[in-house]
């Protein structure tokens, strides 16, 4: 197939929108609630090279008992291109937005009359850049409505022209790692509507960074995450693993911390009625995502218990519907209007499900899929808002583009009644399947055994009696996941007429924190064992997978397993294509913005002191797969980012040149302006249309 054909295709998947959050307004009339739904859309322009964004809004007639009577179709939808941050107030529905326009960041409030209030917040100077990030970046409306409050970059004085400045514009400044490089010494800010004026807020403790601040019920006290920076920072970026604790700042300036001491929290959410916060709690150090606890502070008593204890197995039971933990952060809107539930979305095993929590009695049940409603109809299921006990949600599945569904949280022992506001523009004709995989008695783990993962096969509709080739894309993390939802690079492969396993290895979140906790110390073992006992099963049980042609795909760890199957089984695999790779632990070690998981990996503990030893650096090279590099065969594509943070692109150059010495077929291409997730627009671009014709040429 032509490029020109390839790069169609991956445009026309691209151009389907995906739902990021949603906002939700009601109000009661002659005894109907009108529900109005705004949400927020994200959609990959080929054209621009860009990222675009826009909003839609749908409204819902209820009557009583949460029947939805009648949904008025949406208007078109409004771009947003321009915002950094937007939020909804809780009572008039205003809204307030962080734009960027011309150098400038302007802060904005509207009302049903168009704007209310602009403040230049450059011109101001109070304070440096807004974090518009997921870690730390907030907006949040104070109950009254009358202030806003986020989180900014601090301001320095480097670019004033006196001698002092001059003595410090070259000095470090420690930043927050891969994707976070802008981000050093966030301040909390706070803007008084009725005045104008702006603030920042003081006394928060120095060796602390904040970050996801809420307000308190009455508006005088702020909520917020502090990471702990001292005695430096390390990366934060997809680790749910840095010391860090909640605090209660009073616009006064005095400041406590509310919640355990050395742990990691965050996501804090304030109940409606104000009378509870939960956050969610995991350990410090170790695997970079863990299961994670669900912890409630009662704020007229001060006492923390816990709703949800970190799962160690998966549950069984019809109504959990196997519950395997909590791996995710918290909607921003996430509690039930009587203030006694929590809603969440959380990896489960092969998929992603929505649950809801109990206070009172701490159970937990599935709200996305219950046994007793027959089959799935959707893989995976992601919840982006609740209010008045209206769900907002994500669906979607290898086959199937997201799904924008509403539906009433339901009393205890019923299920959900969904209804579809926004149905995907199209879907597609290829089957998938979940495989459950269990190691043989060999690979067992002798710590944590009787441990299974799966995969997910994805394949092209039937054409006729030639076998398929099949890819097998690996996630990276490795405490991530590959869940049975829409995926881009799956389906264009899929329409291009290759067979896609996603492998969840031992290690994956959704199986357990025993799942995650025995990958360590086995890395470049156990998973690799895993993703090969995988391919072996989904080629013993689908006779339409071509075992003479096989190629491996991924990324970070992924690209990591992906060198070790070709070194480790070099007369198996074909081609490779990987996205900046781990090759040589050894080498990343002082590279690396979270040198604690390159210790952590390899079963050794961490300490910030740590200087690495002979012994360290020998079992990092054991681990590594450039240690097999002699062994490879096939062809490999390699795909870096020069500002990667996480994975130094010259791990990918030492296999490059390791391979290129032996005459291997190597390829790389170098990405200078793109970090760790090679995320630019055009970048993902070029990414897919090297790795098919890649694949194409060698299959």
């Amino acid at each position: 197939m032509d490029p020109e054909r390839i790069t169609g295709r991956y445009s026309d998947l691209c151009a389907l929108a995906v739902p990021v959050r949603a906002h939700v307004k009601a109000q009661t009339l002659s005894g109907q609630t009108l529900y109005d739904v705004s949400t927020g859309w994200a959609q990959n322009d080929l054209v621009r090279g860009s990222r675009l964004t826009f909003c839609q809004r749908w409204s819902l007639l209820v009557e009583e008992k949460h029947r939805i009577q009648s949904v008025l179709p949406p208007g078109p939808a409004v771009p947003i291109n321009a915002e950094c941050l937007s939020s909804f107030s809780p009572v008039q529905g205003l809204r307030a937005v962080i734009k960027e326009i011309s150098g400038h960041q302007l802060l904005e409030v509207w009302d049903e009359c168009g704007l209310r209030k602009c403040l230049n917040l450059t011109v101001l100077n109070k304070h440096g850049r807004v974090y518009d990030d997921a870690q730390f970046g907030c907006l949040s409306w104070s109950r009254c409505e009358n202030k806003l409050l986020y989180v900014a970059e601090k301001k320095t004085e480097s670019s004033n022209a006196s001698c002092g400045s001059v003595k410090e514009r070259s000095v470090y400044r420690e930043d927050w790692g891969e994707a976070l490089s802008n981000k050093s010494v966030p301040v909390l800010c706070c803007v008084d509507l009725r005045s104008g004026g702006l603030s920042v807020l003081q006394g928060a403790p120095a060796e602390v960074s904040p970050g996801q601040a809420v307000w308190s019920v009455d508006g005088e006290s702020v909520f917020f995450v502090g990471w702990f920076h001292e005695p430096y920072r390390l990366g934060l970026n997809f680790c749910t693993n840095r010391r860090s604790a909640v605090f209660r700042i009073h616009l006064t300036g005095n400041c406590e911390r509310v919640s355990e001491e050395n742990v990691s929290v965050s996501s804090p959410r304030l109940s409606p009625d104000g009378s509870a916060l939960v956050f969610l709690q995991g350990k410090v150090f170790g695997p970079h995502a863990q299961c994670l606890k669900m912890q409630m502070l009662d704020l007229k008593s001060s006492i923390i218990c816990t709703l949800i204890e970190v799962v160690h197995r998966a549950q069984s039971g019809e109504d959990t519907g196997g519950f395997s933990g909590v791996y995710e952060s918290l909607s921003s809107c996430c509690w039930s209007d009587d203030s006694q539930r929590v809603v969440f979305s959380s990896a489960h095993k092969n998929w992603k499900d929505i649950f809801v929590v109990d206070r009172q009695t701490r159970s937990v049940s599935c709200l996305s899929h219950n046994v007793r409603s027959g089959p799935r109809v959707f893989g995976s299921w992601r919840l982006l808002s609740v209010h008045r006990d209206l769900l907002v949600v994500c669906c979607s599945s290898p086959n199937t583009p997201p799904t924008l569904r509403v539906g009433f949280l339901p009393s205890d022992g019923q299920i959900v009644s969904w209804k579809t506001l926004q149905a995907p523009l199209s879907t597609f004709d290829f089957p998938w399947t979940v495989m459950d995989v269990q190691p043989s008695p060999e690979e067992d783990n002798a710590k944590y055994t009787g441990l299974d993962f799966g995969a997910i096969l994805v394949k092209p509709s039937a054409r006729g009696r030639t076998k398929l080739p099949l890819v097998v894309f690996i996630h990276g993390g490795p405490h991530s996941q590959s869940p049975a939802e829409w995926n881009i690079t799956t389906a264009g492969l899929v329409q291009l007429g290759l067979a896609v396993l996603m492998v969840n290895y031992r290690g994956s979140t959704g199986f357990g924190q025993d799942s995650i906790l025995s990958l360590i110390g086995q890395i470049g073992d156990q998973d690799v064992s895993d993703v090969q006992r995988a391919v072996q099963f989904a080629l013993q049980t689908d006779a339409t997978l071509d075992p003479e042609r096989l190629a491996v795909f991924g990324g970070s760890h992924g690209g990591f397993l992906s060198c070790h199957l070709i070194g480790q089984f070099p007369d198996v695999y074909r081609a490779c294509a990987v996205r900046n790779p781990v090759v040589n632990a050894a080498t990343l070690l002082g590279t690396s913005d979270i040198i604690d998981w390159r210790y952590s990996s390899v079963g050794m503990d961490f300490t910030y002191e740590q200087i690495p030893t002979a012994e360290a650096l020998a079992t990092m090279l054991q681990r590594s797969p450039i240690t097999h590099a002699p062994k490879m065969k096939c062809a490999l594509l390699l795909m870096l980012g020069a500002r990667d943070r996480r994975v130094s692109p010259h791990q990918g150059l030492e296999l490059y040149r390791a391979l290129k010495s032996r005459g291997r077929t190597v390829r790389l291409l170098w990405f200078p302006e793109d970090g760790h997730s090679l995320s630019r627009v055009d970048t993902q671009t070029d990414c897919f249309l090297n790795t098919v014709l890649w694949l194409q040429e060698h299959l």
